[in-house]
């Protein structure tokens, strides 16, 4: 197929179709046939001729003709398809890093053009297995890891063709090598960009999931910042009611759970350091809020167990006679216990 398609020369653009070698499909004798051919000599009829060298797989022909043919022809309108060309023929030897250059040439300077597509499609397919472990050759080698260079593709890519397929493309699989990379931070704001731009991506249920997972790996523990895990946890909620399919295959009522109980233990963290720098009504409002928002939680009998008996006879008696029985209420839920704290406090001056 690719004989074919490179025989018949796609890569001129349509403003030079008239001047271009092309061929049709006889259908009796199932056999290519020539319809059109550019003037013996032209220019266009030297580039049909490295053109048909790729075709045949004289790759090492199509480089030496289209390095002429560029060479003598420098202001050309084909100068684009020569370039694309002479990328070709290094690529389909293997020399990805190589190609690029003729490639970037031509997406860089010939926007609007089908030359442009096909420059960015050739680079969006050599950033992908770049992405994937396929290494850069050096000294002969395919030794020098090349995803920096992924990276800076797929970031060209969207830059140049916004919402379009290949865009579309190169931004998902970024965000899967940030992914992959275990780049977290990156990974999320790039899944995030997916989908916003790409609300109707068949991929968007995928790039939906890998966000939560970002999110909730950006946390550090109970000492951090726990934005990630309070925007996990309004995600999962916001799952289960516009594809319960996806919440129930990435266990939403779980990860919840998972959330909770970290979020319980960022608060029960901070109640710990209040009372350690002797501020009991702040660890006390801290506990308060522990219990009013996560009161199903280990951190909330921890708190219940170790933290409130502590709290307690170091607040003035006037919040105390404001608060003791919400903990009464609370000491019995949760710990199952009748006694109440200013009986504790009594009996243990």
């Amino acid at each position: 197929m690719l004989r074919f398609i490179v025989c018949c020369i796609p890569l001129l653009v349509a403003q030079f179709a008239a001047a271009q070698e092309s061929y049709t499909l006889d259908e009796k004798t199932d056999t290519w046939v020539l319809t059109n051919a550019p003037e013996p000599g032209s220019p266009e009829a030297q580039l049909a001729v490295a053109a048909k060298e790729l075709a045949e797989g004289d790759y090492q022909e199509a480089i030496k003709l289209s390095s002429i043919w560029m060479v003598r022809h420098k202001r050309h309108p084909l100068l684009g398809e020569a370039h694309i060309i002479h990328g070709d023929a290094l690529f389909e030897q293997r020399y990805f890093y190589e190609s690029l250059f003729d490639y970037e040439i031509v997406a860089r300077d010939f926007y609007g053009t089908q030359a442009e597509i096909i420059a960015n499609e050739r680079e969006l397919q050599i950033a992908t297995m770049f992405a994937h472990g396929l290494k850069r050759r050096n000294f002969g080698f395919r030794m020098s890891d090349a995803t920096d260079e992924a990276e800076e593709l797929f970031i060209r890519i969207q830059e140049r063709l916004p919402d379009s397929p290949l865009a579309e493309t190169a931004a998902l699989e970024l965000a899967d090598l940030y992914y992959r990379k275990q780049k977290m931070k990156l990974a999320n704001d790039m899944y995030q960009i997916f989908i916003e731009n790409f609300p109707t991506s068949p991929f968007i249920e995928r790039a939906r999931a890998r966000l939560i997972y970002t999110r909730l790996a950006t946390y550090r523990g109970p000492a951090f910042n726990s934005v990630g895990l309070d925007d996990a946890r309004k995600e999962l909620v916001q799952l289960q009611y516009i594809s319960p399919r996806l919440a129930t295959a990435v266990n939403s009522d779980g990860l919840i759970t998972r959330i909770d109980e970290s979020l319980s233990q960022k608060m029960l963290h901070t109640a710990k350091w209040y009372l350690r720098v002797n501020n009991p009504i702040a660890a006390e409002y801290t506990v308060r809020r522990l219990l009013e928002t996560h009161e199903n939680t280990t951190a909330a009998i921890e708190a219940m167990e170790d933290l409130v008996p502590n709290i307690m006879p170091q607040l003035p008696p006037v919040i105390l006679s404001e608060i003791g029985d919400f903990y009464d209420i609370y000491r019995e839920h949760i710990l199952g216990s009748t006694q109440t704290f200013i009986d504790t406090i009594e009996s243990n001056p």
